[in-house]
């Protein structure tokens, strides 16, 4: 079951002059790949840099580290919850401009964080962030998806989640040494050229695309749901360990109700902000969920190991980021990877084995042993788990209309990081419940254990899924 074969353009809808390799086009090209490869990056290194600066903002703000809390949190709950509109509003308005516009946005709001001396203000700022984070995710895919020839989009989108995944690598590292040598605000303005570098390779580069099958209308009673109710459960998550349970669950729940009425009103729009056929393709699903379980795995045991090195075994928040290097790096060359692999074998059994390698590595990690395992375990970690996610979010883009790319790539991308971010709420909850009887150390171990098992094992049961609903056709040569 080779997922690596492209869907054809509908016909009646102008794909625009195509790059024949030379010239203008390939200038396009390398220009619409920079520009989302620059998104990406602006998007991951800020999720990454900014938690090792929480500590130093607080003292300079004149807050908590607790309250400031929202800085992370805010970001994240905005993020999930505009990643599917996001997406979809690139499809019907018109990718480029949502993009520029997602750019404006985040680099604005960054600028403004950065400058702030006001708690509340950073605060603000920092969920308006998220908001343009969850147009410039899915779209800077979608891009991609519109400007390379089909059996060039899997490389490509590798390429630019491998450039992107440099953020991995440098996040940790960038945040804690910035803060400590100079001010957390430099973590935030970095930002502003960045984007700005972005807005002229999308406005240099990118060519306007949009889905011609619908009209420019936008479903606002979708839009409203779906965001309201992703943010309804992320902020249920995020708040579980400090609210009483009801409070939580009733949040949990009417976020849920949400999303079940986001659902039937899909099914009757006219129009609708997600097309729910998109869940009958088997591929497209089956790819989601193997990536999916990639990201939980790695997610969750960035947080654990996070712990276990500064609470456990001693390390600064900069030397922990530098062992951390392991990870990201083999994160970033499992991106570059991706596209690769993709076009030459089987899509959902390279990420069933990517996730098992990850979680062999996690599993060697798990054990402690000081940097003679940490290095190699989590470089293993990195690559496997690395390779599942990425590999997945460029897979999905193969097996869906060109038109709907922004959709399907903001649909993955909500399920991807909302679902890892319920289990690392439930990672925490489960570490600090075994701590109280077995030491954090232990309780930490205990927990990368069962993820690296039951990584591996979910990967094997979905890959064998897919192996008996779709028949398996033969790779492309070369």
């Amino acid at each position: 079951m080779h997922l690596g074969r492209p869907h054809r353009r509908p016909h009646g809808e102008d794909p625009g002059p195509r790059p024949d390799g030379l010239g203008a086009g390939q200038l396009r090209l390398g220009l619409t790949l920079i520009a989302a490869s620059l998104c990406i990056f602006v998007v991951q290194l800020d999720f990454l840099a900014l938690n090792l600066a929480l500590p130093r903002m607080a003292a300079e703000l004149g807050t908590t580290t607790t309250d400031l809390q929202w800085v992370i949190s805010g970001y994240m709950l905005a993020l999930a919850a505009t990643l599917v509109p996001g997406g979809r509003l690139g499809d019907i308005l018109g990718r480029k401009r949502m993009l520029l516009g997602g750019l404006v946005v985040f680099g604005v709001c960054s600028l403004a964080a950065g400058l702030s001396s006001d708690a509340g203000v950073v605060i603000v700022m920092r969920i308006a962030q998220g908001v343009g984070a969850g147009v410039l995710f899915p779209l800077a895919i979608a891009i991609i998806t519109d400007a390379y020839p089909p059996e060039r989009t899997l490389r490509a989108i590798g390429n630019a989640f491998g450039i992107g995944a440099v953020a991995l690598a440098l996040g940790p590292v960038f945040g804690g040494g910035v803060t400590e040598l100079l001010s957390w605000r430099v973590v935030l303005l970095v930002n502003v050229p960045t984007c700005a570098a972005a807005i002229l390779m999308v406005v240099a580069g990118v060519r306007e695309s949009r889905d011609t099958t619908v009209p420019r209308s936008i479903d606002l009673p979708g839009v409203l749901a779906v965001a309201a109710g992703i943010a309804l459960v992320t902020y249920a998550v995020d708040r579980s360990t400090t609210w009483p349970p009801g409070w939580t669950v009733g949040l949990a729940a009417a976020g849920v109700l949400l999303l079940v009425a986001f659902v039937l009103h899909e099914r009757v729009a006219r129009w609708p902000l997600v097309a729910l056929d998109l869940f009958r393709n088997k591929p497209y699903v089956l790819i989601t969920m193997m990536a999916t379980v990639a990201n939980i795995a790695f997610v969750v045991a960035m947080y654990g190991i996070t712990i276990y090195l500064q609470q456990v075994e001693g390390y600064s928040p900069l030397g922990a980021g530098l062992v951390f290097l392991a990870a990201s790096v083999s994160a970033g060359i499992a991106a570059l990877l991706s596209g690769r692999l993709g076009e030459r074998f089987d899509v959902p059994r390279t990420i069933g084995v990517g996730t098992v390698v990850g979680g062999a590595g996690l599993f060697l990690v798990s054990y402690g042993g000081g940097l003679w395992s940490y290095v190699p375990g989590l470089a293993l970690t990195g690559l496997g788990y690395g390779l599942g996610w990425t590999m997945g979010s460029a897979g999905t883009q193969v097996v869906v209309p060109p038109e709907r790319a922004g959709q399907a790539s903001g649909v993955t991308l909500a399920v991807m990081i909302g679902v890892a971010g319920i289990c690392v709420a439930a990672g925490a909850t489960l570490i600090e419940v075994r701590a109280a009887g077995e030491g954090l150390g232990a309780s930490i171990e205990g927990v990368l254990r069962w993820v690296a098992v039951g990584s591996a094992v979910a990967a094997v049961a979905i890959g064998v899924l897919a192996e008996r609903m779709m028949p398996r056709t033969p790779a492309r040569p070369g």
